[in-house]
């Protein structure tokens, strides 16, 4: 009986993953290459896994500590430019790459602190991800808003996962040092299969919520601090949430699929960050609720006014995913699309019409028809 060590199967799984992102029309944009980049290291991390517990090929170790370092560090990076609004550049990612050359040389001068270096790495970098996710869903500003939820959700996971991971080193560590690693097997390799698959989906999640377009070099814009979300609405912040509803009632904005927060700030001319707290303050929502709520509002007048298919409505009022478009439905509505239309449809649904012959028959003679 051939035995397939169970990381092997998550391979499995994450090369599915990767293989379907690739084959999108932009999987290969440079946005979206942090991601790949991550999940693939996902792949190649657990296969190492498979043969280092499956087969106790323990020759492997150099190359798991190295690239678990460098999961750490594109994790960072992946969300990172979510967060942005322009790619960030190979020069500016070059210093993330530090940690894995430390954990290498370790590896070939001096093993012993390897395990707290990389322990210390993943919680710098967990810490580092639950800070950029302190501005909620409108931090990640290129991602599209019918799915900034859904990043900001993975962004969390991954943070989580990080942190998981530096407490798991803890615990076997704790565990040679109690049992001589009696339990140190198990909680790798189930941890880590868990991990790496949890971390995948989200790392695929998050690359599909993001915008692909190229963004224009941004306009010089004022860099006074922006204020803090929590105090009240000034009268700037009315001006600015006035000024963005005109742009969407009037240019209709929101149809955009791919409108994210950092292409409405340019459109303003203003920081993102400052059309996010005035939106936060004046509607009490988030960018991409304020978004979604035009954009269920043009929904529902379509449902009640047209016979549209409901996927054909969901793209023309701006959303891409139909789980998305669902969510959102539900929370403006407290219903779904189909229901919604059986009870709002103020047109009837138009019969379709008999189809006319092709041919009249000719009249046939009657008592009442001469001869």
């Amino acid at each position: 009986m051939i035995f397939v060590p169970l990381p092997f199967v998550v391979t499995l799984l994450l090369a599915i993953l990767l293989v379907r992102m690739v084959r999108q029309s932009d999987g290969l944009a440079p946005e979206r290459r942090p991601f790949l980049i991550l999940i693939g290291l996902y792949a190649l991390q657990s296969v190492l896994l498979g043969l280092r517990w499956g087969y106790d090929i323990i020759a492997l170790m150099p190359g798991q500590a190295v690239l678990a370092a460098l999961i750490a560090a594109f994790a960072w990076i992946s969300f990172g430019n979510l967060a942005r609004d322009n790619t960030l550049s190979w020069l500016r990612l070059a210093p993330h790459l530090l940690p894995a050359a430390i954990v290498l040389a370790l590896m070939i001068f001096w093993r012993g602190p390897v395990g707290i270096f990389i322990t210390a790495t993943f919680t710098a970098y967990g810490a580092a991800l639950i800070w950029l996710a302190r501005h909620g869903p409108d931090g990640l500003v290129s991602s599209r808003l019918d799915g900034a939820l859904l990043s900001y959700r993975s962004l969390l996971i991954t943070a989580a996962a990080l942190l998981a991971s530096a407490t798991a080193d803890i615990v076997i560590s704790f565990d040679f040092y109690r049992t001589g690693g009696a339990h140190a097997g198990a909680v790798v390799a189930i941890g880590n299969v868990i991990s790496l698959l949890a971390l995948g989906t989200a790392a695929a999640i998050a690359s599909s919520s993001q915008t692909t377009e190229p963004a224009p070099s941004p306009q010089p814009q004022p860099q006074s601090p922006a204020p803090s979300p929590a105090s009240g609405p000034t009268e700037e912040d009315g001006a600015i949430a006035r000024s963005l509803d005109e742009l969407m009632q009037s240019r209709e904005l929101y149809r955009d699929p791919e409108l994210n927060l950092g292409r409405i700030a340019r459109r303003m001319n203003l920081p993102a960050r400052r059309v996010s707290i005035a939106v936060n303050r004046v509607h009490g929502a988030s960018v991409s609720q304020y978004v979604n709520d035009f954009r269920i509002r043009a929904a529902c007048r379509m449902l009640e006014t047209t016979d549209e298919p409901v996927t054909r409505l969901m793209f023309d009022c701006g959303f891409i995913s139909k789980s998305n478009f669902n969510r959102e439905f539900l929370r403006v509505t407290a219903t779904n699309p189909t229901e919604y239309r059986r009870r709002h449809q103020t047109r009837p649904v138009s019969p379709k019409p008999a189809p006319e012959p092709e041919f009249l028959p000719a009249p046939q003679k009657t008592l009442f028809m001469s001869p």
